[in-house]
């Protein structure tokens, strides 16, 4: 059967601070994220299903990175909940800003790591995720793909 690969861009508005960084990161700071999400399967070959010819519909993609991914991240300030930024974060919160401590570096690699995990626990047991890209910066991207993390 053949196998086709569908990819959507999304976007949203965070801010990080990297503790312990030796370098502009440090600071709080924000970025214009901007995701691809990449999905691989085999397009629906029956006529009289709704979705005939698709892998899986756009919209569907949307849904599901929107709730799991997007809905978190956007406007939102992330920390790393394991360092002294946790203090930092809570005070923030009590103040009624959006920030979310992670287990982990807010760094676009680990971030990215994170997204795929989410990702994969959602889509639909027919379509797989192939692959992810996250732009920090106009010139600045990570990227995730199934193949590397078998």
């Amino acid at each position: 059967m053949t196998k086709i690969r569908i990819t959507k861009k999304f976007e949203f508005e965070a801010g990080h601070a990297l503790y312990g960084y030796d370098g502009k990161c440090k600071n709080i700071h924000g970025h214009s994220y901007k995701l691809w999400v990449t999905v691989i399967g085999s397009p629906i070959e029956d006529a009289s299903h709704v979705k005939n010819g698709m892998v899986i519909d756009f919209g569907d993609i949307k849904e599901i990175v929107n709730e799991y991914i997007v809905k978190e991240a956007d406007h939102t300030i992330f920390f790393n909940g394991n360092s002294p930024h946790k203090a930092l974060a809570e005070k923030l919160q009590a103040e009624g800003h959006k920030v979310v401590l992670l287990p982990y570096q807010p760094t676009s690699e680990m971030l990215i790591v994170d997204f795929a995990h989410r990702l994969q626990k959602h889509l639909p047991a027919h379509i797989s995720l192939y692959s992810l890209r996250l732009q920090e910066t106009e010139s600045s991207y990570a990227e995730w793909y199934a193949s590397d993390n078998l």
